[in-house]
């Protein structure tokens, strides 16, 4: 957990400090090239923007603006420009994210691909978000691939308050967590989460456990980072 401290520093960063923080990420984060995308900060809101050449530097960029402490929202504006030599028709990025799935150690017929324009869609159902995430993992630096989507359902395995003790317990045993900041409520194996952390890195960790829970068919992230005294006091 960050110190009062920490969290004080970040609390008095100006937009300009924070742009200049997230320009330096993009910078150390592997595989992105951070001349080619633009970053506003406006009152701690990140927009992101510009162009970048694969599906994966796009989703490499996002996630390095996540580790900026003072970062509260971030808007994903970066465009996907494939190179030439990145082209490829549809039906081969269908038939490459089919037979990369086909590894998995999925039901046979679980996921089945759509592509159009480059939009790769998920679908299907899976017993666990692991699985949901792998089948996203395995088609991310397919070749030609501009964004995906997945639709892949998850199969309830246990009942509501069955799912609501799981996640509760796994809160209370995370070390990067404080369980006592974080609601969980359950509806129709609908997970929604609410409370206030200090970063969007907590942010993410708390959604993770939550979709680690078997039969979570979805999760409603309502958590919000908050900078102010009150929320570290």
């Amino acid at each position: 957990m960050k110190s009062n401290l920490a969290i004080k520093n970040a609390v008095e960063k100006t937009d300009a400090e924070l742009k200049n923080y997230v320009l330096s990420e993009l910078k150390y984060e592997p595989g992105v090239k951070a001349t080619d995308i633009g970053v506003l900060v406006n009152d701690g809101t990140l927009t992101l923007n510009g162009f970048v050449t694969s599906y994966w530097e796009k989703w490499g960029a996002v996630r390095a603006a996540k580790r900026v402490l003072g970062i509260t929202a971030i808007a994903d504006d970066i465009e996907v420009r494939l190179p030439i030599s990145s082209h490829n028709s549809d039906g081969d990025i269908a038939a490459a994210a089919t037979s990369q799935i086909k590894w998995l150690t999925l039901p046979e017929g679980a996921v089945t691909v759509v592509v159009r324009e480059g939009v790769l869609t998920l679908e299907g159902t899976v017993e666990w978000w692991y699985q949901k995430n792998a089948a996203e993992i395995a088609v991310k630096y397919l070749k030609g691939v501009k964004g995906i989507t997945n639709l892949i359902a998850i199969k309830p395995q246990l009942t509501a308050s069955g799912i609501e003790t799981s996640i509760a317990s796994a809160f209370e045993r995370s070390a990067l967590l404080d369980s006592s900041k974080i609601k969980v409520k359950i509806a129709d194996n609908e997970v929604r989460l609410s409370g206030e952390v200090s970063t969007h890195a907590e942010r993410d960790e708390a959604e993770r456990v939550a979709w680690a829970a078997p039969g979570v068919s979805s999760v409603d992230n309502r958590i919000t980072i908050a900078w102010s005294w009150s929320a570290i006091a």
